[in-house]
């Protein structure tokens, strides 16, 4: 996550301006989100909540895009395409970093 949030910071400094508010935006929310949500998932690796973790953490990612888009853009008055595309791709990074990570652990279920 430190070099997702380290990419997003370069190209969101270099960015247009009428981008740069909702891309700090949608970085922030999504750093403050993914990073429990992951370290969540990822210490439930081969338990038994692993599955309930995981579609937990997809239903608050849905959660949090449908608050973004029907609340928080309405309510600043900024465009809509920079904050949703933005956090939509930090969302889809972030959980590419997650399956990666996920598929690099061993797994903890007992061998029958």
């Amino acid at each position: 996550m430190v070099v997702v949030a380290l990419v997003g910071m370069a190209t969101g400094s270099v960015l247009p301006g009428a981008w740069q508010p909702g891309w700090w935006l949608a970085l922030g929310t999504t750093l403050a989100i993914q990073g429990p949500l992951g370290w969540w998932l990822v210490i439930s690796i081969g338990t038994g909540r692993f599955l309930g973790v995981w579609v937990l953490g997809i239903l608050v990612r849905l959660a949090l895009v449908a608050l973004v888009g029907l609340v928080v853009i309405p309510a600043l008055g900024w465009p809509a395409a920079p904050i949703l595309l933005a956090l939509v791709g930090f969302l889809v990074v972030s959980l590419a970093i997650e399956g990666i990570v996920s598929a690099l652990q061993p797994s903890r279920a007992p061998v029958r």
